[in-house]
């Protein structure tokens, strides 16, 4: 589908949102999917998924799969995330709906009956795992001494802590039955081919959705050093296995992934470089800075804002007119409330963005747009949100300041109250972060 840019000198703002629209068209599944599908087996074909995307993955695959063929299986996406059917493509694959980014007991079902599945399978069959970003909270599968409650608490305390999406899947991925190649273990001896979108720096198959069909290099240690890093307390009998090493993942090298394909069908690069071909068709130059970009979603905001700035005020390093382009995935530490204060809202793309308004100190020229390729900005319905170069005046005339709103890390109400929010609801992909900064 070819989109039509808007005119960057006459709507800034339009024009961003259009750059953001081309890279969610780019990581839709359909869009290369194909290419990376095996032929029908012999056997039987089980498709078995998790993910934000994975919905929209599994028509895809309805879609291509050969209609002679015989296809069946179960896949867990968010509440809200599954899009509607196209007409006419028969439904061959059940998908059902769980919490994100807190698991449910929606989700433990699901698990449950996806590692059912793999039972009784043979050498002659085929599994197809359809694996996206949001399948670490989706696929919950607590680990033997772990209820669903204490599951719950820890990944609450690893969100608002600040670790790295990589700290965390480590801890997720000892403390389940499920994920860090346990599913595909469990599928042994059949040939597992995985078809994942990358939400992860790096785009590295075992972070992704915490890995549950590829090996995993990290352990048990590592994980205890991450709960202790950031004073996450878990079960004494937890820590107790953890330290014996009785929660030890399947390594690199196990037989049982012996034959395993893994293919990325939609990365985050591919999406900034899509952005980046769209805004130089429209005659505007483009700068990818990084699709790995890791670190405090303000913090993130203000280095950007001091090039953006250098831009704007000396033509280095870029020239203008330009727009600068970066992914990744940020992290939002959430700040103890003061006595009183109302508790803020918001996610990592707008954190970013109050701290890149709050940098650019009204610099002319510079229009930015942060927000999660998934639609959805942490827990709220918004996919991000806008700054202008009168972002704070406006902010400023309506009673909002900056520091008292990042001090809550309420990124939402003071974006709502501009009218500066981006919602554009669930896009039922997800490649993490999207974040251009245009500047004339």
């Amino acid at each position: 589908m070819t989109m039509t840019a808007p005119d960057p000198l006459r709507d800034p703002q339009a024009f961003l949102l259009h750059l953001y629209r081309v890279a969610v068209q780019r990581a839709q599944p359909l869009h290369s999917m194909a290419q990376h599908l095996p032929p029908p087996p012999k056997g039987r074909t089980v498709v078995l998924g998790a993910g934000k995307a994975g919905a929209s993955m599994a028509q895809a695959l309805e879609a291509l799969w050969p209609q002679d063929a015989p296809l069946s299986g179960l896949v867990v996406t968010r509440y809200g995330h599954i899009p509607p059917r196209p007409e006419g493509l028969a439904q061959r694959l059940e998908v059902v709906e769980a919490a994100h980014p807190v698991p449910d007991a929606a989700g433990l079902a699901a698990a449950e009956r996806i590692l059912a599945l793999t039972r009784g399978l043979t050498e002659d069959d085929l599994v197809l795992c359809l694996i996206s970003g949001g399948g670490s909270a989706l696929l919950t599968l607590p680990a033997e001494g772990i209820t669903l409650e204490e599951k719950q608490r820890i990944n609450r305390a690893l969100l608002e802590s600040g670790a790295a999406i990589g700290e965390m899947n480590c801890v997720r991925k000892h403390l389940s039955r499920i994920k860090g190649g346990r599913l595909a273990a469990a599928c042994a001896p059949a040939r597992v081919v995985t078809l994942t979108i990358s939400d992860v720096p790096g785009d590295d198959p075992s972070v992704i959705a915490s890995g549950p069909t590829v090996p995993d290099a990290s352990t048990c240690v590592d994980a205890l050093d991450i709960l202790a890093r950031y004073r996450i307390d878990i079960p004494a009998a937890v820590h107790t296995a953890l330290q014996a090493g009785a929660l030890e993942t399947p390594k690199p090298g196990d037989v049982r992934f012996a034959g395993h394909a893994v293919h990325m069908i939609a990365t985050p690069q591919q999406s900034l470089q899509a952005a980046a071909d769209a805004a130089r068709a429209a005659g505007v130059a483009a700068h990818i800075l990084s699709d790995e970009m890791e670190g405090e979603s303000r913090e993130v905001g203000k280095v950007h804002a001091a090039l953006a700035r250098a831009v704007a005020r000396h033509g280095q390093p870029f020239a203008r007119p330009c727009v600068i382009l970066s992914g990744g995935e940020t992290t939002v530490t959430v700040r103890p409330r003061a006595p009183g204060a109302p508790k803020g809202r918001g996610g990592r793309a707008g954190e970013f963005c109050m701290g890149l308004a709050q940098a650019l100190q009204g610099q002319e020229g510079v229009w930015a747009l942060a927000a999660d390729t998934d639609g959805i900005d942490g827990v709220e319905d918004n996919a991000g949100a806008r700054v202008a170069p009168d972002t704070l005046a406006r902010a400023a005339a309506r009673g909002a300041r900056i520091g008292d709103h990042l001090d809550r890390n309420d990124a939402y109400g003071y974006f709502e109250r501009l009218g500066d929010l981006v919602v554009t609801g669930p896009t039922h992909t997800n490649v993490n972060d999207f974040r251009a900064l245009l500047v004339l």
